[in-house]
Parts: C-alpha cells; sequence; structure tokens
C-alpha cells in the first residue's frame, strides 16, 4: 500500500510545496490541505490541521512556510507530535533514525528546491531505529 503523506504550507511555503507534491505524487498518496495560493493565510490552521490528521491516521507530514520554524513551533504543541525542522540531509536522516520524526518542517525562504528534495527523500526513506531511542521517545511523550 503506498504511504500517506499529508502536505500543508501557508503562502511563505507555497511554491515549494508544489515542487515537492511534483516530486512525490509518483510514489506517495501526497494529500494537499492547503493554502492553496500565495494569498496571506495564517500557518498555525494549516498546522493544526495538518497535525491532527496525523494523530487520527497515523500518517507522516510535511509542513512548509517562510523559514520552518513558526510551523514547527505550532505542530510540536500538539501530544504524540514529533516535528522537525530540518535544513539538510544529516538532520532529516538523524531525527527520524533517533526521534521517530512524524512530521517534517521546511522553509522555502531558507532552503533552495533542490536541497529541500534531498531533505524530503532522507526523511521518508529513513526507518527509526527504536532500542534506547524508543526510551527516549516515551519519555518525550510522558
Amino acid at each position: 500500500m503506498t504511504e500517506r503523506i499529508i502536505i500543508g504550507s501557508d503562502h511563505g511555503g507555497f511554491m515549494l510545496k508544489g515542487e515537492i507534491i511534483k516530486h512525490l505524487q509518483a510514489d506517495y498518496d501526497v494529500v494537499d490541505i492547503g493554502c492553496y495560493s500565495k494569498d496571506s493565510c495564517d500557518y498555525p490552521i494549516i498546522a493544526k490541521n495538518a497535525v491532527n490528521e496525523v494523530l487520527k491516521t497515523n500518517c507522516r507530514a510535511i509542513l512548509v512556510c517562510g523559514t520552518g520554524i513558526g510551523m514547527s513551533i505550532t505542530a510540536n504543541r500538539f501530544k504524540g507530535i514529533r516535528a522537525s525542522h530540518c535544513t539538510d540531509a544529516f538532520t532529516a536522516r538523524m531525527t527520524r533514525m533517533h526521534n521517530n520524526s512524524n512530521v517534517l518542517c521546511l522553509g522555502e525562504r531558507i532552503t533552495g528546491t533542490g536541497l529541500a528534495l534531498d531533505i524530503v527523500d532522507t526523511w521518508l526513506k529513513t526507518e527509526f531505529e527504536g532500542g534506547r531511542h524508543q526510551r527516549r521517545v516515551e519519555q518525550i511523550e510522558d
């Protein structure tokens, strides 16, 4: 079965979100939850909608805003969400291996498209190591 990926952005991440969707749609069930234009909108609403879907269906999400920071802050307010703001493939790999990250946050204004797609691919393909890291993830949830 094809993995479901929720993707959302505000106006500051709209263009990069479109590139990520094009990049992923052949291999993943990509669900775009907005925004749908460059018109100004509020990133907390998009982040909340995305993480609620992650929590409800046990899928992963990618959130994009201007820097990735606002989306990350908002997403991490929800119990069960481990959102990671990544700016390189190494951090994307490590946040999956050690933190079992279920939301990836990117910044269109700080990360070029090629690098962003590499980060996305690394994050999606890296497995959680479990073991001692599982204990730490459980401590986060407690």
